[in-house]
């Protein structure tokens, strides 16, 4: 009987795991490990640790091998070191793992597949397990990756993705492989009070729930902050609880516009993959630089400290930022707001604000992350790289009622309506009731700035 390890990554399940599948073969036995790097905490920010287990995502991945014979064996140290040494103790010829794409996960695989050739062993890299549809999967002529989104979803449209593989019935695990104990939730350090529960059989039950019940109302309600009408699917997605693939088959049977506009931000998710994993630089560099000479300083770094707290005197803005601090997670409006109010209003670097949200985004990984940011900050693959939300309007429109605003700074839970995105136009004896900032910038002091460091209108 033959054994292969197979190394969990961001790939957290049992359904639809093609190295699984490929691992285990006829009459196999594979040795499923985690192995907890330290370095990706340092890679990857605060939140890794804590949302590696993701409300015990180990923990329900283990459930879910022993329910069918085997276990998960976890291990901590460089991966390379301990997938190397479980493969020894194990007597394993093949390790299979998902492909990366990051710059840090190619490289992870590199010095894999070279000491497991070195130690007389292969290295089986599997594309189509973190993303719907392998990230070179297609291009454009004379390119290695589509840089402008709506041509690479129709071409994306076009493709036939690989239909979803069944969980398996068995999994043999072979006795007598060392493992630590999985962390309990309690015992791994969080920032975020109200971070949310995983692991796949959770994320599985609200991908149904949502197919069933929350998708018919998205195209219409996806903008809408207080109404929260989104899938709440990433951080399942991006630690592999929930499978891309499956997800997109399944809300294409599903059908209805509703479906059609999920399966379309599925599709952004794998187009800001495909950018990664061609340009793996783009993680800390401008994708598309215009030298922008970022505010340094004093006053740069009270503003940025006011925009982290949620206390730039923009509700909306804080708002959010609000809920990023108490969820570890924050609506997708949110975030292009915030990005653009920390880049173009207050003209400081995206990195700055890309680092803050990895540092609590329970979803945060790094090509969605840098990349949207990249997006909003106007250095990235936006066709309109000098675009400017504005607060004020933009909460009008997408919390009208201001109840998004007054849940996350119940400082002004007591103006209603529309008035509450706007705390500086009340008169002033009612304007002093609120124990709220004012704006640290004023909107067209902050718009010419940009316009200025940029030099274009």
């Amino acid at each position: 009987m033959n054994v292969s390890v197979v190394l969990y990554t961001s790939d957290l399940r049992v359904h639809d795991h093609p190295p699984l599948r490929a691992a285990l073969g006829r009459e196999n036995q594979v040795v499923p490990l985690f192995v907890r790097d330290p370095a990706v905490g340092r890679a990857g920010g605060g939140a890794a640790d804590r949302a590696a287990v993701l409300d015990g995502g180990g923990d329900a991945l283990d459930t879910g091998l022993r329910e069918r014979g085997g276990r998960l064996v976890v291990r901590s140290g460089d991966p390379v070191a301990e997938v190397c040494a479980v493969a020894r103790e194990a007597g394993a010829d093949d390790v299979h793992m998902a492909a990366g794409l990051s710059g840090f996960a190619r490289h992870r695989e590199d010095r894999l597949r070279h000491a497991l050739e070195a130690d007389g062993r292969r290295l089986h890299v599997h594309d189509a397990v973190v993303t719907a549809l392998p990230a070179g999967a297609v291009t454009p002529d004379g390119s290695d990756h589509y840089a402008v989104f709506t041509p690479y979803f129709r071409r994306w449209s076009r493709e036939r993705l690989r239909e979803p593989i069944a969980a398996p019935r068995v999994v043999r695990t072979p006795p007598g492989i060392r493992s630590e104990d999985l962390p309990a939730r309690a015992d791994v350090p969080a920032t975020s009070e109200g971070l949310a529960g995983g692991g796949e059989e959770e994320g599985r039950k609200r991908l149904a729930a949502w197919l069933a019940r929350g998708v018919d109302a998205y195209e219409e309600g996806h903008d809408d902050l207080a109404g929260d009408a989104t899938s709440r699917l990433s951080p399942y997605l991006h630690f592999g609880a929930v499978s891309a693939t499956e997800a997109v088959h399944r809300a294409r049977s599903r059908g209805g516009a509703g479906a059609e506009a999920f399966v379309r931000q599925l599709c952004w998710r794998d187009f800001h993959h495909q950018v990664l994993a061609a340009r793996p630089d783009a993680a800390a560099d401008d994708y598309r630089t215009h030298h922008d000479r970022w505010r340094r300083g004093k006053d740069a770094d009270a503003d940025l400290r006011a925009w982290r707290e949620g206390r730039t005197g923009y509700p909306v803005v804080d708002a959010a930022m609000r809920q990023l601090a108490h969820e570890g997670w924050m609506h997708n409006r949110g975030r292009l707001l915030t990005a653009s109010f920390l880049t173009k209003t207050l003209y400081i670097d995206w990195r700055e604000g890309a680092r803050h949200f990895l540092d609590l985004l329970v979803d945060g990984d790094v090509a969605n992350n840098q990349l949207n940011w990249q997006w909003m900050a106007g250095t990235g693959t936006d066709s309109r790289p000098n675009r400017v939300l504005n607060p004020v309007i933009q909460g009008k429109r997408y919390d009208p009622d201001g109840a998004y605003v007054r849940r996350w700074v119940p400082e002004l839970a007591g103006i209603d309506g529309p008035a509450v995105h706007e705390p500086w136009k009340l008169p002033g004896l009612e304007r002093a009731r609120y124990d709220y900032p004012d704006p640290v910038v004023d909107l067209a002091d902050g718009l010419a700035r940009f316009r200025s460091a940029r030099g274009k209108d």
